[in-house]
């Protein structure tokens, strides 16, 4: 008989611990507080199970054995409330749940009650067995037989509908686990009603919390967390309880104590710290999962940026190109107007043709700016590669543009080493040297340009030198970049945009070369440098 006792002490321990470990975890939600309440009842019925077969006398066998019954009455009503909740099901079950609670609180009354349980006589080798009264009877049939079987057809119900296909799984637990625990209690019954069946399916009640909670690990049927490391802290709990209760002496109990609270002690720190590095991880992979969307939603926001920065620079290529033919035209009409090719100019229209011709010739060098730029992003800019004299080129430009020094009234140092030959194309590179002397001249108010050119070591060295406005240390490497002006330059030079710079530059990068700017500072001018390989 004591092994059915201890039968009692197990299940009771094993559903307070599963009842604890669930509200635990999320007490505000509705299916964790009904698993909690069903372990609850579970836990008194098993508990004073233990006590009553534990009893030596009449009265405190007698007293254990309808304290249990009274803890039994709400063990399949918790039951049925946590299936219909579990399948969102409790609206469409109302009336049977309120009949359920009222007829188990109503008997609740009678637990001491001769109507209830009749007595206690000697039944196979248990001294204290129970008789069920008429009230009993009414129970056992309604509420424990009757809420379990419709319990039960709910969930083989749930388990075909399509509905509950995410579910399939869990319910499959729970039929198992409820058929189990059920079947392992109902072998209480018999000896109740005058059948000579021991109870030997009490240690199968064990089963009932605990497949329910393997469930959770397995589908997350409840929000659990660090399962795997409270199930191994708990089950070492549980079986130091059970022999601490059994001790057979003061000094194996007070032993068996001590142990038990230190284990659960230390067994809380560890489920807490392992609780404390699953929080971590789910951050970090929390974060590395925004990290990811976010790099994906730029890297598609990149795509598009790129697409739409090609709809804009074949745009502007287009858009440039149309612009290139009228200004040439206004610019081609305006010199053969001011060289008398349509007859002799008036005074009054000489100034303002020679404006016409001047701002039309600015606008071209814009409009061929933003060309280059266009080709150079589209990867059009095409290049014809040949052994050119360095040396004559820039000697022609500074000729070309020797009018436009004279009339600010500048002065000019042209160093210039002879034949310095290197392998470019003409045009391009010649734009860029006509970029930095113009560029020069233009941001120079008064003072000298200086114009260099040598080859040393194979290597060309070009470099204008300017007094004119100067640049800060901030503005140097900005300079080419697209649309970058120095400080006050608009001040010097109104119509430049910023871009011809950023062509030179990509012009010398085409041509392996290297181009860069110094100055002192601004007011105290700038040096414009260039270096390619020569011969």
């Amino acid at each position: 008989m004591e092994i059915f006792a201890i039968s009692g002490l197990v299940n009771g321990s094993v559903a307070v611990g599963f009842g604890l470990l669930v509200i635990l975890k999320n007490w505000r939600n509705r299916v964790n507080q009904l698993y909690f309440l069903m372990t609850i009842s579970l836990a008194i019925w098993s508990f004073y199970y233990w006590l009553w077969l534990s009893s030596t006398d009449y009265d405190t066998a007698l007293n254990y054995v309808q304290l249990l019954s009274a803890g039994s009455l709400f063990i399949p009503v918790f039951f049925f409330h946590w299936i219909v909740t579990y399948l969102n099901q409790e609206r469409s079950h109302r009336i049977i749940l309120i009949l359920a609670y009222l007829l188990s609180i109503s008997i609740l009354f009678f637990y001491k009650s001769e109507l209830f349980i009749s007595g206690l006589s000697q039944k196979l080798y248990f001294t204290f067995w129970p008789s069920a009264g008429i009230i009993y009877d009414l129970y056992f049939s309604l509420i424990y037989v009757g809420l379990v079987l419709f319990s039960w057809l709910l969930l083989f119900r749930a388990r075909k509908d399509r509905r509950y296909e995410s579910k399939r799984g869990p319910i499959l637990y729970l039929i198992i686990g409820s058929l189990i625990g059920f079947g392992g209690g109902f072998t209480n019954f018999p000896l109740w009603f005058g059948l000579p069946i021991p109870p030997y399916g009490n240690f199968l009640i064990a089963i009932f919390p605990f497949t329910f909670f393997y469930s959770m690990y397995k589908y997350k049927l409840f929000s659990t967390k660090t399962l795997t490391t409270e199930i191994g802290v708990f089950l070492l709990a549980e079986i130091l309880l059970v022999k601490t209760v059994l001790s057979n002496s003061l000094t194996e109990l007070i032993l068996q104590a001590i142990l038990f609270l230190l284990v659960s002690f230390f067994g809380i720190i560890i489920v807490r710290s392992v609780y404390k590095e699953i929080q971590q991880r789910e951050k970090i992979e929390k974060l590395a999962g925004d990290l990811a969307r976010a790099n994906k939603n730029l890297a598609t926001a990149n795509d598009r940026l790129k697409e739409v920065d090609q709809l804009k620079s074949e745009f502007v290529s287009l858009a440039t190109h149309q612009i290139r033919g009228p200004l040439s035209a206004i610019k081609g009409y305006a010199s053969l107007v001011l060289e008398g090719d349509y007859g002799k100019l008036t005074e009054k229209l000489n100034d303002p043709l020679e404006k016409i011709y001047k701002s039309s010739q600015s606008l071209i060098v814009i409009v061929e700016d933003f060309l280059n730029i266009s080709r150079i992003e589209l990867g059009r800019m095409k290049y014809d590669f040949t052994r050119i004299n360095l040396s004559a080129l820039i000697t022609e430009l500074v000729a070309e543009l020797k009018p436009n020094i004279e009339s600010k009234g500048l002065s000019t140092s042209i160093k210039i080493e002879k034949d310095v030959e290197i392998v470019a194309d003409d045009g391009k590179i010649k734009q860029v040297f006509a970029n930095l002397i113009d560029n020069a001249i233009k941001y120079t108010k008064e003072g000298t340009v200086t114009i260099s050119l040598d080859c040393i070591k194979g290597k060309a060295h070009f470099a204008v030198k300017d007094h004119g406005i100067g640049m800060n240390k901030d503005t140097i490497p900005k300079l080419f970049q697209k649309f970058s002006r120095a400080k006050d330059a608009s001040k010097t030079n109104i119509m430049g945009t910023g871009l011809g710079l950023y062509v030179a530059s990509e012009i010398v990068k085409a041509h392996h070369g290297r181009i860069w700017a110094e100055s002192d500072g601004e007011g105290k001018g700038s040096t414009f440098r260039v270096e390619l390989d020569c011969k």
